[in-house]
């Protein structure tokens, strides 16, 4: 009867372990696809995904420019030569960073935007954005992946008086990629027209096509004053329409400067934001876009960034 009893008790001790076991298990397993952008460590792309793969550990990564070209520039044999070299690290592409619709609106007043910003290698003006659109498909087509990222123009001071073309353009590229089964995905960009979670809520809300939704990028809405991308701004997106997230960070100045920080400093609470998007059962990719160079070159400051991010994931209690 006690050894019956005691084979009964120690059964449960040993299920109760168990049970914690895989509690623990799964709250510390990654919700995310851990990225890195490929041209925030380095032009030369093995070196890149070596870097991604060995030191930082992730299965994903971000495609952008590489050997000092943008992406979209890329002939048939270097597409060739990047697969190669993803299919060596065993790599997954999150998404092709494409520079599209990052150019003046025809009609517009010229942005104060528009001269001052890295375009990555790319230089294209609005008549080849079509060109771009389908290049930047064939490209998801050949890295394997179901995301293009965009961009709506470089910022106006006004601009209400364009909204609704621009909005419509934006329509016109979704219902191209769906044709394609693919996302489109508008990064808000503080040197374009939706850059806060404000005005990305809002370009949400006039672009209903299904397969278009949110890069968000918190740092990006940090560079604007008086802006708090989480948890004000983050609460007014729909979640259900974030598709992408780029981490980074920035440090505020007074009268209204700012400067890129890494992941771990900064206006933008990560360890925060990270907790939300997995509470909300965001499961895409979180890609590391460094763009601080405090350590002296990209991939010096991304190591820096990297982990800090991985930092503020193991506060959350994520093992990515």
């Amino acid at each position: 009867m006690h050894t019956s009893r005691r084979a009964f008790l120690a059964g449960l001790g040993a299920a109760s372990a168990l049970a914690a076991g895989g509690r623990a298990a799964r709250a510390a397993a990654c919700p995310f696809r851990l990225a890195v952008i490929n041209d925030e460590i380095s032009q030369d792309f093995d070196h890149a995904c070596f870097v991604a793969a060995h030191d930082f550990g992730l299965h994903w990564i971000e495609l952008r420019g590489m050997w000092n070209k943008n992406i979209t520039d890329l002939d048939a044999g270097e597409v060739a030569r990047a697969r190669g070299i993803l299919a060596k690290y065993k790599l997954r592409v999150t998404d092709i960073a494409s520079p599209l619709f990052k150019v003046d609106w025809p009609g517009a007043p010229l942005s104060k935007e528009s001269p001052h910003h890295d375009q990555f290698h790319a230089d294209f003006d609005f008549k080849q954005q079509d060109e771009v659109l389908e290049r930047s498909i064939d490209l998801a087509r050949s890295f394997g992946t179901d995301r293009v990222r965009c961009f709506d123009f470089w910022r106006l001071e006004n601009q209400k008086p364009f909204r609704t073309a621009i909005n419509e353009k934006l329509r016109q590229a979704a219902r191209t990629c769906a044709q394609h089964n693919l996302i489109l995905l508008l990064e808000n960009e503080m040197a374009c027209n939706t850059a806060t979670a404000e005005e990305a809520a809002a370009t949400l809300k006039a672009v209903t096509e299904p397969n278009f939704m949110l890069n968000w990028d918190p740092g990006n809405a940090a560079t604007f004053p008086g802006s708090m991308p989480f948890p004000n701004g983050y609460d007014l997106l729909p979640k259900h329409r974030i598709g992408h997230c780029h981490a980074k960070n920035v440090i505020r100045k007074p009268g209204g400067k700012w400067e890129w920080a890494p992941v771990g400093e900064g206006v933008v609470d990560w360890a925060g934001q990270l907790r939300a998007l997995a509470r909300d059962g965001y499961h895409y990719a979180v890609s590391l876009e460094t763009h601080w160079r405090g350590a002296g070159t990209p991939e010096a400051s991304s190591r820096i960034s990297m982990k800090g991010l991985k930092e503020a994931l193991a506060k959350d209690g994520f093992q990515c």
